[in-house]
């Protein structure tokens, strides 16, 4: 397995001339904010500039993000020409994301889901409005439910809007919360169990279909899962 041979230390899932796809870890922010901890959009960069012994400062497109909390894969590009035609793929929902999460509650053996969010910029939190909501935006996934186990459910989660915390705040408010999620459920914990499970995309260059994936980490509560340990 290649990885970054940064701190913490990354899995690189692909890499090419125009692409990067990596595993992101539990509780590493995407990208720099006002914190001031580690991000990894520059670790990657940092990867790069070691690895290629590159000079100066290296360009890595950040396409997409995921919530702090949030593991799994993430794409970036790594040259302005797959940043803009990957971004139009993004743009025009060509781009299939797929996660696992694992929920409380009752969920059916499968479901779609369509809400109007909006987000309060002031709190980082999202919620659930009527559709002539001001600054409201449509929200939509579907899911499957994969395995139970006691009050514990697996779902397969496919997005079809890309909102922020989308995944948390529908699953929630229909009573099926991400066991762990502090802010849109009802748990002591701080770290969802939510993982970007596969990304299914267009190569900006070669123009092939392309799947990447990545599975959970084997911890609680994923290890109560065949789904999961079997893998």
């Amino acid at each position: 397995m290649k990885t970054t041979h940064t701190n913490p230390d990354i899995e690189i899932i692909f890499e090419d001339n125009h692409l990067l796809v990596v595993n992101k870890p539990v509780g590493l922010l995407s990208q720099e904010d006002h914190t001031g901890d580690q991000d990894l959009l520059t670790l990657c960069k940092k990867y790069i500039k070691n690895d290629q012994n590159k000079p100066g400062n290296v360009f890595l497109g950040l396409l997409h993000r995921l919530d702090r909390p949030v593991s799994g894969v993430m794409m970036f590009a790594k040259t302005s020409k797959a940043a803009s035609r990957l971004s139009e793929q993004i743009r025009k929902r060509s781009i299939k994301k797929k996660y696992l999460t694992v929920v409380q509650g009752d969920p059916p053996p499968n479901g779609y889901l369509t809400h109007h969010l909006k987000k309060d910029n002031a709190t980082n939190s999202v919620s659930v409005v009527s559709p002539n909501t001001k600054g409201a935006q449509d929200a939509k996934l579907m899911f499957q439910l994969k395995e139970s186990h006691g009050d514990l459910h697996l779902l397969e989660v496919t997005l079809i809007t890309g909102r922020p915390h989308q995944i948390r705040v529908q699953l929630s408010h229909e009573g099926y919360p991400i066991w762990g999620d502090k802010k849109y459920g009802h748990s002591a914990q701080s770290t969802p169990a939510l993982h970007a499970y596969s990304l299914h995309i267009q190569h900006p260059t070669l123009k092939k279909e392309m799947f990447f994936s990545a599975n959970p980490p084997i911890n609680s509560p994923w290890d109560n899962f065949k789904e999961i340990t079997s893998t």
